[in-house]
């Protein structure tokens, strides 16, 4: 389930009067505009606001019911956002500090659903931007310049610290309208496609002015039925975050269920010993009479027909391409560490192609089967040594110099995927943090570390069985979790 989707519909439902039933003795929004409407020009005559050098005077009525953007319940009406509030004014510009009288709200503290988040807070002791831009209870914080996709994100301050705002928000006070449904229509899909048709767009940013906020259209229910929907609303968004921490819960767990499956795996549990399996040192022997196994006292009892070996033992290891300055050149696709996915598969969409030499590229080309290892990157909570399986076509990749690439020696004894998943579990278990290095912020795998790795080996016809049983319980917890 997308609780992203869900609570977008919720709200959509509500501002199109389909939340809540109408009630025909609620005042009709009409009626209501008009009492705003005195307000504005009770405020304005006591010279307390201003009127806006568009709108015209008294005559005019408030309201509109031809060209809206939808229809609405009868007892509803169309009007402009500057019918409705107090005024739109800009934030303070003046530079902000880590310490000071009181808190400035910047666009970074509006989230992305409509509240304020009051971590990373800056401060200010400006007398004058104090009495000026401070917020009260109920002011809706509406944020003029941002990307593309956020600017015009809105939240309601409640009051939870005294606090002022600074130049890339604007204040919104709503008259005899609630800020509470006035951000349920400033947080719908409506809104947002509005955003994105009248944004103005510069060097990575976007800027709606106050000007062209005053002209948004506001689909205004009776205040009985405002109060209705937030009712409502309330209770819906409840119950989304509930679903939505709950499919957190269950993504987590499936997430630990993937890497016990894989540590049942390397350590011979997740499918049982077969009696007549050729045991994998009969078959290294007869590829290898000189291999000598380990004997160390430290490695654990292995299965029986189980070897211990590293992965040295059984794969060659290749640096990555060098571009090089001698014809002729071939132009070849080169993948890199931005085309491992999160989930260790390799991610084709943004392959860059370079001309490198020819003799570089028979060299270093990839083969189906080969396993690439991240050498040089990663980060403190993500270490290098991320590996993926390539399985696509012989000759038409290479890798980068930030990789290396895993090429198993003998195809009889061991299964490529069997390597990755092997691997794959050693890095989920936290093993590579112990293998890497750091200089100058970049992370360098240790390659001799790795490449000593131990790598318990089961008979090759259990390698298929695991593969087989690894992939079957794979696919059931990724059904599980496209459902969710």
């Amino acid at each position: 389930m997308d609780t992203k989707k869900l609570r977008q519909k919720i709200l959509d439902l509500a501002i199109h009067g389909k939340l809540v039933p109408q009630d025909p003795n609620d005042e009709p929004a009409s009626v209501l505009l008009e009492r705003i409407k005195a307000e504005k020009e009770r405020l304005i005559k006591e010279g307390k606001i201003k009127r806006s050098k568009k709108s015209a005077k008294t005559s005019d009525t408030p309201h509109y019911q031809q060209n809206v953007p939808f229809e609405v319940p009868e007892n509803w009406v169309w009007c402009k956002l500057e019918d409705i509030v107090y005024e739109l004014k800009y934030g303070t510009s003046e530079k902000s500090s880590s310490v000071g009288k009181i808190a400035v709200l910047r666009m970074g503290n509006i989230t992305n659903i409509g509240t304020i988040d009051y971590s990373e807070l800056v401060y200010s002791s400006n007398e004058e931007d104090i009495k000026q831009y401070s917020l009260k209870k109920d002011d809706l914080l509406f944020n003029r310049t941002n990307s593309s996709d956020w600017v015009g994100k809105t939240a309601i301050y409640k009051e939870e610290r005294p606090a002022i705002y600074a130049g890339y928000l604007i204040r919104i006070r709503p008259i005899l309208i609630s800020p509470d449904y006035l951000n349920i229509v400033m947080n719908s899909s409506y809104y947002r496609n509005w955003c994105y048709n009248v944004k103005t767009d510069a060097v990575n940013q976007s800027n709606i002015n106050a000007q062209k906020l005053s002209q948004l259209m506001i689909p205004v229910p009776p205040s009985k039925e405002q109060e209705r929907i937030i009712v409502k609303i309330a209770k819906w968004i409840s119950l989304i975050n509930a679903i939505r921490n709950n499919k957190e819960d269950l993504q987590s767990t499936i997430k630990q269920t993937k890497n016990k499956i894989l540590d049942l795996a390397i350590h011979g549990k997740l499918v049982p010993q077969d009696s007549n399996d050729e045991p994998a040192i009969e078959l290294l022997k007869c590829i290898n009479p000189n291999f000598t196994p380990c004997d160390n006292g430290h490695y654990p009892q292995l299965p029986r027909g189980w070897i211990n070996v590293t992965i040295k033992d059984v794969c060659e290891n290749i640096n990555g391409l060098w571009k090089g300055k001698k014809e002729p050149f071939v132009n070849v696709g080169v993948i890199r560490n931005a085309n491992f996915t999160k989930d260790f598969k390799l991610d084709y969409s943004n392959i860059e192609y370079i001309d490198v030499e020819e003799r570089a590229f028979v060299q270093r080309h990839l083969l189906n089967g080969d396993l690439i290892v991240e050498k040089s990157g990663g980060s403190d909570n993500n270490p290098v040594g991320r590996t993926v399986l390539y399985e696509g076509d012989n000759g038409v990749f290479s890798y980068s110099n930030f990789t290396m690439v895993l090429r198993i020696k003998y195809k009889e004894l061991v299964l490529s995927k069997f390597l990755y998943y092997y691997i794959l579990a050693k890095y989920k278990a936290g093993v590579m943090k112990s293998m890497q290095t750091q200089t100058t912020g970049l992370h360098n795998l240790i390659l001799d570390k790795y490449l000593a790795m131990p790598l318990y080996l089961p008979p090759y016809s259990e390698q298929e069985r695991i593969i087989n049983k690894i992939e079957d319980l794979f696919e059931k917890l990724d059904a599980i979790m496209e459902d969710l």
